[in-house]
């Protein structure tokens, strides 16, 4: 997206197909850095789709969309969580415009978000799912992609597809993938497994793995009550699995 390449402190959350978990792993990333001391800003990458103000119960005054108009700068739009000691630049749920943004104005947004990246050890980019154009774009920006999967089949399809469209078009990114909700540490692995087998089939490469976050009750939980789950319950397996991500960041 700009000539200089990935942002070095710029990660991409994706997933190939909605319904995996990827809004709440951002959120709970952003929480466990900031808890080690790290100054984090989560971004609200979903265009059209975000949520992030929904699951953290914020009401933020500005938005991306009124950045990307021209009603605001993007720092401006920049809002504090201080129950998770991070700050968040939101899309604002339900702004089916930004979705459609044409190339140009997507390439505004990834300048303007890698100057404000300038302030931050830790820049988290939630993407929307799937494997458009914008999504695509974004994820380009980023030093490293982690790729959330589980153990569905068509989770796994949609995985593939990411990583191979993603190399594709821009051969030294670095997709880490991260197996959610899995039953155990032994499962995960071999969920990430299947996927690294047909990576190394057909791409002749396989992506690295950056985690497994094991099923947990207590996040759906902590969902509902729009709390984040190192708060509400911080020694829960899934917790303790993010907060293990975190410490391979820094």
């Amino acid at each position: 997206m700009t000539p200089e390449g990935p942002t070095n402190n710029l990660i991409a959350i994706a997933s190939g197909k909605g319904g995996v978990g990827k809004t709440w792993f951002a959120i709970t990333l952003a929480h466990a850095l900031a808890r080690a001391g790290r100054k984090v800003l989560l971004f609200d990458g979903d265009l059209g789709l975000a949520n992030i103000d929904i699951q953290l119960g914020l009401m933020p005054k500005h938005d991306l969309g009124q950045a990307i108009a021209g009603k605001a700068r993007m720092s401006q739009c920049v809002e504090r969580f201080p129950e998770g000691n991070f700050d968040v630049l939101a899309g604002r749920s339900g702004s089916g415009s930004l979705a459609t943004l044409p190339p140009p104005r997507i390439e505004r947004v990834g300048r303007e978000l890698t100057a404000l990246a300038g302030s931050y050890q830790h820049v988290l980019i939630d993407l929307g799912a799937g494997v458009d154009k914008t999504v695509q774009m974004l994820a380009a920006q980023a030093s490293r992609v982690m790729l959330l999967v589980n153990d569905e089949p068509t989770s796994l399809t949609d995985g593939y597809a990411f990583i191979k469209l993603g190399w594709a078009s821009h051969p030294g990114m670095d997709i880490q993938v991260v197996v959610n909700t899995a039953e155990s540490a032994n499962r995960g692995r071999k969920t990430y497994d299947t996927l690294a087998k047909s990576c190394q089939g057909f791409l002749k490469r396989t992506p690295g793995l950056a985690g497994i976050v094991r099923r947990d009750p207590r996040v759906r939980e902590a969902i509902r009550a729009q709390q984040p789950l190192i708060t509400r319950s911080p020694t829960s397996e899934a917790a303790t699995d993010v907060e293990a991500i975190a410490r391979t960041l820094f």
